[in-house]
């Protein structure tokens, strides 16, 4: 999308989502919500306000939101992401660069001995925040096995390679 459309395509893209919450709230129904990039919604400020005011909206709406990012450092660039980050629930940290590190650490009040299960781990393994609990987790699957087909996140791998479901598998 280009940059004249991107203010018009987030309006469009959040507008929907907070009507769906309601919808789904009025009649009895939970909304899991999924958004991946979540770095990118704070270089709009428009988005960026939006999901600070509607991250609460949608706790009070029976909703679960879940923000997936990889870049945590651009995204805490932004004093209203911080504080959404540090006033989550739960936070699953992976291995991240040593920047983010820093900056996870100080802003979560994690140890640098708790933040070396997040430096240099492996696939499936790192840090969970919940509450004021952390855990280091291993989650290692054999990749012969279904469960491994249907939680791989690996590019051309599992029940969704290359953007199709294997209905084979």
């Amino acid at each position: 999308m280009g940059e004249e459309l991107k203010q018009p395509g987030f309006v469009t893209i959040t507008d929907a989502m907070i009507n769906r919450v309601n919808y789904n709230w009025a009649h009895g129904k939970k909304t899991h919500i999924f958004v991946d990039e979540f770095h990118i919604a704070y270089e709009n400020e428009y988005s960026g306000n939006f999901f600070t005011s509607a991250w609460r909206q949608f706790r009070k709406r029976n909703a679960a939101p879940c923000a997936i990012t990889q870049n945590v450092e651009y995204m805490l660039d932004s004093v209203q992401a911080s504080t959404m980050v540090s006033n989550s629930e739960f936070v699953v940290m992976l291995n991240q660069a040593e920047s983010d590190q820093e900056r996870l650490s100080k802003l979560l009040n994690i140890s640098p001995e708790q933040m070396s299960y997040v430096n240099g781990s492996e696939a499936g393994c790192g840090l969970m925040r919940y509450g004021s609990a952390l855990v280091p987790f291993v989650n290692r699957f054999p990749a012969n096995t279904e469960l491994y087909k249907l939680i791989t996140t690996k590019p051309g791998e599992g029940l969704f390679a290359k953007g199709r479901v294997d209905c084979n598998a």
